[in-house]
């Protein structure tokens, strides 16, 4: 049967999610995971409805693709279909046709897992690969360990503080404790939880949202942000910490993330949080 590309909109959010979900593996390759969806949604269900693509075979979702900005798809497929030859060159055309709606003209960039035969096929196509990103992964079938320091889980209560940690840590966020608040009504948030630590002082400091894809599956940090006037105290390691035992109490085999390898201060922080970077992986760039 035909392979149908569709934008599922806020009506067909929850099935995006649950295909994500079925697909995250401890031995799976780095890749779209249902915390990015998650992590989206503080732009409200709508936006979010429209940023997604799935491509669906005999009305089962075989891909599903998220518009992270207007010139980035981070991309996946199911385990069973990732070297499946027509689903690859369906995707590979969608996102090389501007008149598709996946993605416009100019320089833009696919995010594809390692391995998956979609990246073959932008690879001998010209798409070339852009810079390294260091994925990162933890086991959690061992207890974690106390973060040392004072650690508390977001609520509305706390969606202020929340959004003040994220904006000292990212220069450009704009993140507010209304989207804290659109990111937590969504359907994604309920396996998730957002924690601050604090100082000596009282003061919140560090801040990470952790993502599980249900028990026995891996848990995505997205995202996690030192204050900063804070930085370089540890807070970093602490708030890792404690988002690495959140997601082992919520049942996550592993706890994951990825960053760019030349951020090498979030690198080591991870590291230290007890995480082991694995090869590195590249999205490939289409030039202009």
């Amino acid at each position: 049967m035909a392979i149908v590309l569709g934008t599922p909109g806020v009506g067909g959010l929850d099935a995006a999610v649950g295909a994500l979900r079925e697909w995250q593996d401890d031995g799976a390759p780095m890749q779209l995971h249902p915390g990015d969806l998650g992590w989206f949604l503080r732009f409200g269900a709508e936006a979010t409805g429209t940023a997604v693509r799935t491509w669906s075979r005999d009305g089962r979702i075989v891909a599903v693709g998220l518009l992270d900005g207007a010139a980035l798809l981070r991309v996946t497929v199911a385990p069973d279909v990732r070297r499946d030859e027509e689903l690859a060159r369906r995707m590979a055309e969608d996102v090389a046709d501007p008149g598709r709606g996946v993605l416009g003209e100019g320089q833009v960039y696919v995010e594809a897992p390692t391995g998956s035969l979609v990246q073959d096929l932008l690879t001998e196509a010209g798409w070339r690969p852009d810079e390294p990103w260091t994925p990162l992964r933890r086991d959690l079938r061992e207890p974690v360990g106390d973060p040392g320091v004072r650690i508390e889980v977001v609520g509305p209560e706390r969606a202020e503080a929340r959004a003040a940690v994220q904006r000292a840590a990212f220069d450009r966020s704009t993140f507010t404790p209304e989207r804290w608040r659109a990111m937590a009504a969504g359907s994604s948030y309920a396996d998730a939880r957002c924690l601050l630590a604090y100082d000596d002082r009282g003061d919140a400091v560090a801040a990470v949202t952790v993502w599980s894809a249900g028990p026995g599956r891996p848990g995505l940090i997205e995202p996690m942000g030192v204050h900063r006037d804070h930085r370089g105290l540890g807070f970093g390691v602490a708030i890792t910490v404690a988002g690495a035992a959140a997601l082992r109490e919520m049942g996550s085999s592993s706890v994951i993330v990825c960053t760019r390898s030349a951020n090498v201060g979030a690198v080591a922080t991870y590291t230290s949080a007890g995480m082991r970077p694995g090869p590195e992986v590249r999205d490939r760039r289409r030039d202009a």
